[in-house]
């Protein structure tokens, strides 16, 4: 899609009047945001949208990352982490070592135990009810947030089972919230394209309405940076935003740039500084109904990150411990942060930290 303007400055003047007055931007609006180089102006917009929100408040969680298999049926050309079974570092941890890899990196003040990991066929799905199960008994004061949108249609596949028993079977067991991968770009052409052989776009929507009319909280991502148009990354955001007009159950929504190199993806160079400003900026305008945009230090670098909060991002993630998927594709960040760190990171961004639990009820206010 292409915007022919003959006037650009007056175009962007009448969207800084929607965001002023709270209108909702249009597809063409995010569009001609996106090909737009105007990108202080863009940010200075997104700001005003964040600040309505949240003030000057930036959140954090003291979490840890758990990857219980890398074994994968699929073979998504973004991806660096899987392994088939047999191969050189394929792995799938039983309970016993779940239990021992969490109780050596514990520590008294973590909340959040975010979990992805391989659609792994050989095990049942009584395999990741059992992990989520012995994880909560062990720690029953934690949140367990686990288990994308792409990785509940597997469970859904091998098991028999419908969406809502799938889920409701996981919560019995201790699952409290879902995390937001596996939606990627949600257009079929992309898809079809990047060799996502995991859930459609559809599936993946109502994995979520299907939490949602549970109770359940949940996030939402987008992988940008491949063969998407700028277009594409719009309707991504506006089937996120006509689903939470619906339901209301996304707390968050956080854009994660592709790590590459991939020579099957035919990328050679990370996504510019540029357009990752740009993306957050965007998302924080196009999806007036979710409450926060995560900049995400994994994907971004610490530094960006903290520039971000100024260009609408209102979410630092957290301490992580040991990131693993995408320092398999070659991140170049830390794969984790302490607390004292993220402190420093958003006070150095002239932003008021706050330590959160996964339902961002404040924990501790930095002043």
């Amino acid at each position: 899609m292409s915007t022919v303007l003959t006037n650009p400055d007056r175009r962007m003047a009448e969207i800084a009047d929607k965001v002023e007055n709270g209108e909702r931007l249009t597809l063409v609006d995010g569009v001609f945001l996106y090909e737009s180089d105007d990108l202080l102006t863009i940010g200075q917009m997104a700001d005003l949208a964040n600040t309505r929100k949240n003030g000057r408040r930036v959140y954090f969680i003291e979490n840890m990352s758990l990857y219980f298999t890398n074994v994968c049926e699929d073979r998504c050309a973004f991806c660096h982490f899987r392994r088939d079974e047999g191969e050189d570092g394929a792995y799938t941890l039983t309970p016993d070592e779940i239990l021992a890899y969490v109780a050596k990196h514990y520590r008294p003040e973590m909340r959040e135990f975010h979990i992805t990991g391989g659609h792994n066929p050989n095990v049942p799905f009584d395999y990741y009810v059992n992990s989520i199960r012995v994880l909560k008994q062990a720690y029953p004061d934690v949140t367990i947030k686990a288990y994308t949108g792409a990785e509940i249609d597997f469970f859904s596949r091998i098991s028999g089972l419908s969406y809502r028993d799938v889920l409701q079977t996981l919560r019995d067991a201790g699952l409290g919230t879902m995390p937001g991968g596996g939606a990627e770009i949600l257009t079929e052409r992309y898809r079809n394209k990047m060799n996502v052989e995991k859930a459609t776009s559809e599936q993946w929507l109502d994995v979520h309405r299907t939490a949602h009319k549970l109770g359940m909280k949940t996030h939402a991502t987008m992988l940008y940076g491949s063969i998407e148009t700028k277009e594409e990354r719009i309707r991504h955001m506006l089937q996120l935003r006509e689903l939470q007009d619906e339901t209301n159950g996304f707390m968050v929504f956080i854009p994660n740039a592709v790590q590459p190199p991939n020579a099957s993806m035919g990328i050679k160079r990370r996504t510019s500084a540029f357009d990752d400003l740009k993306t957050i900026a965007i998302s924080r305008l196009m999806l007036d109904n979710i409450q926060h945009v995560k900049a995400y230090f994994i994907n971004l670098g610490t530094q960006l990150a903290q520039l971000a909060f100024t260009f609408g991002a209102s979410d630092a993630h957290g301490t992580i411990v040991q990131e693993r998927i995408s320092h398999s594709a070659g991140a170049l960040s830390p794969e984790g942060l302490t607390r004292d760190e993220l402190v420093h990171l958003i006070k150095g961004a002239n932003r008021i930290p706050v330590e959160r639990d996964t339902f961002y009820n404040e924990i501790r206010v930095f002043g």
